[in-house]
């Protein structure tokens, strides 16, 4: 098992709700792994009860895996840029909301002021897609990501292309793996799996 021990991982959940559980357990897995993990939501993931879950009850999880208080308001990301929280992002899920705010540069939630607070400091960031649209209306916005500095995805692939063909979601077992070649300054590879 790899060690990230000493290193401080921002870990942001934007509202792909029926990916909480795989996130999360991933998210427990880097604390296991030595990780100094940062909990972040969007307002919706933090607030928005779902036929997934509560959110008071996901809230009280992370946070008892983290060992810290959520962040989830734009006023506590803030700090992230300036005092240098993090060596390294992860948004995950990562919503084709949340995409597409990346790509415009729009900073109005906890999660994209993380981001362009934490990219200020030319850091990396990884994102774990789940999205309806991703080879659809997001594709474009999946597509400037990748070719943007310091941003990185957790390789992924349709998850019902049958029903819903334009559908992808992270592979989130691969969290670490792409963390670790992030932090190289690489893609993991293949990233369509």
């Amino acid at each position: 098992m790899e060690n990230f021990t000493g290193i401080r991982v921002g870990y942001a959940l934007c509202g792909s709700f029926c990916t909480f559980r795989r996130s999360i357990d991933e998210m427990k897995v880097l604390a296991e792994m030595g990780a100094d993990v940062y909990p972040i939501m969007s307002e919706n993931a933090y607030t928005l009860d779902t036929r997934f879950g509560r959110a008071s009850d996901f809230v009280k999880e992370i946070e008892g895996i983290c060992g810290r208080m959520v962040i989830h308001t734009i006023p506590q990301a803030e700090p992230i840029g300036p005092q240098k929280l993090l060596d390294i992002l992860v948004i995950s899920p990562c919503t084709g909301n949340t995409l597409a705010k990346l790509a415009s540069g729009v900073t109005d939630t906890a999660v994209t002021l993380a981001a362009k607070a934490h990219l200020r400091n030319a850091r990396p960031l990884v994102l774990g897609v789940s999205t309806n649209d991703a080879l659809a209306a997001a594709a474009k916005n999946i597509g400037l990501l990748m070719n943007s500095k310091h941003i990185y995805l957790i390789p992924l692939s349709q998850d019902d292309p049958v029903k819903k063909p334009n559908s992808m979601v992270a592979h989130f077992d691969k969290t670490p793996e792409a963390i670790r070649a992030a932090l190289e300054g690489k893609q993991v590879q293949p990233l369509y799996v």
